[in-house]
């Protein structure tokens, strides 16, 4: 999984400013810690749709600091951040990894989007189409 290191800093006004070190796109902030890091989890993974909708690759997680706080991706969005990353970094555009895998372009599309649900084993087929393999472990 993809757990992104969180800077949590106590606000002027109150509250916690929410900001991550190898994202710097997303920036909230929340009333207390548990508010600040809700927040900082919906900023991450807006703040990733810029990446995808430019199709960039997403920067990987630092490691993080002992005590440290941070925020895991849920299983989808990271397997997404994968594909996007392995695409980008084969220089493979949506639509000849449609050709690939005998879809239409609408199909790559709806998994390198965030808010569409895909499933798992969709993005799987696509990264065994760039030549990867998708491991899950439970730990």
């Amino acid at each position: 999984m993809l757990r992104y290191p969180v800077h949590l800093e106590a606000a002027e006004e109150g509250g916690f400013i929410v900001t991550f070190p190898d994202i710097p796109e997303a920036i909230t902030q929340g009333e207390d810690r548990e508010d600040a890091m809700q927040h900082g989890a919906d900023a991450l993974e807006t703040a990733l749709d810029f990446y995808f909708e430019k199709q960039r690759a997403v920067p990987a997680p630092s490691k993080s600091k002992r005590g440290q706080s941070v925020i895991e991706l849920p299983a989808s969005v990271a397997a997404k951040v994968l594909l996007l990353n392995e695409m980008v970094a084969q220089k493979v555009r949506p639509a000849e990894l449609a050709r690939r895998l005998k879809v239409t372009p609408q199909e790559v599309t709806r998994l390198t989007n965030l808010r569409h649900a895909s499933k798992i084993d969709g993005i799987a087929i696509a990264l065994k189409a760039l030549g990867k393999t998708l491991e899950i472990r439970a730990v």
